[in-house]
């Protein structure tokens, strides 16, 4: 019998090495495209958001202002993660850090993490139990820390008890991206920015609380803009400050005396910034700023525009009708709401220097409208804002820059009440950031509302959804156990 001629490999040396570099080349090449794949999508991707819960999208103005920063921003989610804001919270930070990587977040929760939650407090020396629930901003050495609670607003809402009526705080408005854009602007912005309200001419005022005629939300306003707040009496030697980026006077009823006057007119022509607001009960009584800004080309009307196609009870004009100016231009789609506005308007005039201001009347009333006192009743669109501007004439160096004012028919508009109506406060922002030249800010963000969802069950039903939890899920599973030992036994 011949002896088994044995087989042969199958693979030769050569061939083996061949195929394992061919294999090794295509792993390679494979990882290759993984890490280009995930590099590139770092910086060009597509979300999509399955639940619009989840959405985030940002305003245009808190992305134009990310577009033009600069600096790292550290922020501290210091929150438990039971807080039922805590995912809302979470999430807009997360969007912020997207748009802006250079934004890095970082998540404590005092409760599951004592031991960080120290770290946190002795680093920026958080002293008081009360003190949690906090989302702190630090960029080069300033910070700036919110109070989660100011996040939303809430509303009592019953809950239905068979007992004793109960009654629970229910969230309404998310505010966050509103504190959080004011944070990131206070944290990186330069030293803040310092607005004066003129008072002594019974003006509104700006630690008032009063819903009718306060000022206390409009200041807040500003200082959520970077914009400090302080108060400025002209009596005596007093002159404007240099450090005055914004001067208000809102609603004198009494005249202003001349040697104010003379003052306000040198800092509007040293390159001030003014925003004037006069009201219906100073509207047979001269103030002395109507001849001041007569010369810088804007008329001021003694007199009430009515407004009968845009009104709810006669007195208020909501107005929609607006220029293309940037101050107005963010309104689109929106109204103000003016409590009996006087007409503010530009002069007419034949002749027009080369230097003169720059004047554009910027919301009108309907074509509707009629003035009070005229019999006649003459009906077309009366103006009743205007902004001014001055730039810089050539040869001459004004010590502020360039003028810039804004001069509206009514004060009550920027009220503790009235400023919450309708878009008053979207506009009390561009008012402020148009005036300072601050054009990354002129677009609107606002509260965003809050849906929830409750599933009401009777005790009934709840009993049987324990019961179903409980012992018929997993009776079933041990069901279905039994029925295959027993089919194996067989």
């Amino acid at each position: 019998m011949d002896a088994e001629t044995p087989n042969p490999p199958s693979f030769s040396p050569w061939r083996r090495w061949s195929i394992g570099l061919h294999v090794a080349i295509i792993v390679i090449l494979v990882f290759s495209v993984v890490v280009m794949v995930n590099y590139l999508s770092r910086d060009y991707f597509l979300r999509l958001h399955w639940s619009s819960r989840t959405k985030n999208v940002l305003s245009p103005r808190t992305q134009h202002f990310l577009s033009s920063l600069t600096n790292r921003v550290n922020v501290t989610l210091y929150y438990s993660k039971d807080e039922p804001l805590y995912t809302t919270v979470a999430d807009l930070l997360n969007e912020y850090s997207l748009q802006y990587p250079r934004i890095s977040v970082r998540t404590v929760d005092y409760l599951r993490d004592p031991a960080s939650a120290q770290l946190v407090k002795a680093e920026y020396k958080l002293t008081t139990p009360a003190e949690k629930n906090l989302i702190i901003f630090e960029c080069e050495g300033r910070r700036k820390v919110l109070d989660g609670n100011l996040l939303a607003k809430y509303t009592l809402e019953q809950v239905p008890n068979e007992k004793e009526p109960e009654f629970r705080r229910k969230p309404t408005e998310f505010l966050g991206e509103i504190w959080f854009t004011s944070a990131l602007v206070d944290v990186t912005g330069t030293k803040p920015l310092r607005a004066y309200f003129l008072t002594g001419h019974n003006e509104h005022q700006i630690d008032s609380g009063d819903e009718a005629g306060g000022y206390l939300k409009f200041a807040s306003v500003l200082k959520q803009n970077n914009i400090d707040v302080g108060t400025l009496s002209l009596v005596g030697t007093n002159t404007v400050p240099m450090d005055c980026n914004l001067l208000i006077i809102a609603g004198p009823t009494v005249p202003i005396p001349e040697q104010e006057l003379e003052r306000i007119e040198q800092y509007l022509n040293q390159g001030g910034r003014l925003l004037a607001l006069f009201n219906a009960v100073a509207n047979n009584r001269p103030t002395g700023l109507e001849g001041i800004l007569d010369r810088w080309g804007v008329e001021v009307g003694f007199n009430l525009v009515v407004d009968p196609l845009q009104t709810i009870s006669g007195a208020e004009v909501i107005v929609s009708a607006f220029s293309r100016h940037p101050l107005v231009n963010p309104l689109l789609n929106s109204t103000l709401y003016l409590n009996r506005p006087r007409t503010v308007g530009k002069k007419a005039t034949r002749v027009q220097a080369a230097d003169a201001p720059k004047v554009e009347e910027v919301a009108f009333a309907s074509a509707k409208a009629f003035l009070a006192k005229d019999p006649t009743r003459e009906a077309k669109h009366y103006p009743l804002m205007v902004a001014v501007e001055k730039g810089e004439v050539k040869g001459v160096i004004t010590e502020r820059g360039s003028t810039r004012m804004v001069v509206i028919g009514d004060s009550f508009c920027m009220a503790n009440h009235q400023i919450d109506l309708l878009a008053n406060r979207d506009f009390a922002g561009y008012l402020a950031n148009w005036l300072l030249d601050r054009t990354q800010l002129l677009e609107g963000l606002g509260p965003r509302p809050i849906t929830e969802y409750r599933l009401l069950l009777t005790n009934r039903q709840l009993s049987t959804i324990r019961l179903v939890l409980l012992a018929g899920m997993p009776g079933i599973t041990l069901l279905a156990g039994l029925m295959v030992w027993g089919r194996r036994r067989k």
